[in-house]
């Protein structure tokens, strides 16, 4: 049984829940490597017609867990690449997941998290929930996450809120794109219901060549994908071993100010 996801089945309907509620559902190795294993295996079952993604509690995703953190700024280059790799395959897994894809974000996002939504077809949020892209604070960049981010919400908006870091709301993240409703906590399930409904009207593999239609038409497929994953993989490597983010990396988990908010 994985340790750090659940899939459920509700008929046609697989539901991949995040089950790390102790840490906010935050990211580490074994999260990556047991929900690209899920989804390889889930994409491979012809009975299935669209999947469910969410988050156990009241956090969808918190991001990076602070002790892969601590482990990667420790590590070398060649280490930071691999692990970056690893969590690139798993956003390109559920980007090009061969059924339709539908993120049920029960509460706040961050970091990665916002990554994992940006690669659902179709994502619904609640009121309420939070959202950041907050890795300059820590001297690094989002740029495992930065392919699908800019494609949801567009290179304007990835812009201001890749170098500002700042925190957003539900209804913001509705503005920008990166939902496509923002209802009332009570009103998330009926709201998946809703449009799962809708999709259960569609032809199956019209759906899998809409999706791949609408990506290729924006300029990304599969392998175009792949190529940019592995240069942004040596660029997060790069700066993660780098003094800037080797002293925000510290203060964040120290707890303790970044040196340049200290001239």
């Amino acid at each position: 049984m994985p340790e750090t996801i659940r899939i459920e089945r509700s008929g046609a309907v697989a539901i991949l829940s995040l089950h790390r509620p102790q840490v906010h559902n935050a990211f580490d190795d074994i999260l990556i490597a047991e929900s690209t294993a899920a989804l390889e295996s889930l994409a491979a079952d012809a009975s299935l017609r669209a999947l469910v993604l969410t988050g156990t509690g009241a956090t969808f995703s918190a991001g990076a867990d602070l002790n892969w953190m601590r482990r990667m700024a420790a590590a070398a280059d060649d280490e930071n690449r691999d692990d970056a790799l690893r969590l690139a395959k798993l956003l390109r897994t559920l980007q090009f997941f061969s059924k339709p894809t539908l993120g049920r974000i029960n509460g706040s996002a961050y970091g990665g998290g916002v990554g994992l939504i940006a690669c659902c077809d179709i994502a619904i949020g609640v009121e309420g929930a939070k959202f950041s892209l907050s890795e300059v604070k820590l001297g690094l960049v989002p740029a495992t996450i930065a392919p699908y981010v800019v494609q949801a919400i567009g290179p304007r908006q990835a812009r201001r809120l890749f170098v500002s870091g700042e925190i957003f709301d539900a209804a913001e993240a509705a503005r920008i794109g990166l939902l496509h409703q923002c209802v009332a906590a009570d009103q998330l399930d009926e709201a998946v219901d809703r449009q799962l409904h809708h999709l259960a009207k569609g032809g199956p593999l019209a759906q899998h060549e809409a999706k791949l239609l609408a990506l290729r038409t924006s300029g990304m497929t599969a392998e175009s994908a792949e190529r940019i994953d592995t240069e942004n993989a040596a660029l997060i490597a790069r700066l993660r071993v780098s003094p800037e983010a080797q002293q925000g990396l510290s203060a964040f988990l120290e707890k303790s100010s970044p040196p340049w908010l200290k001239e």
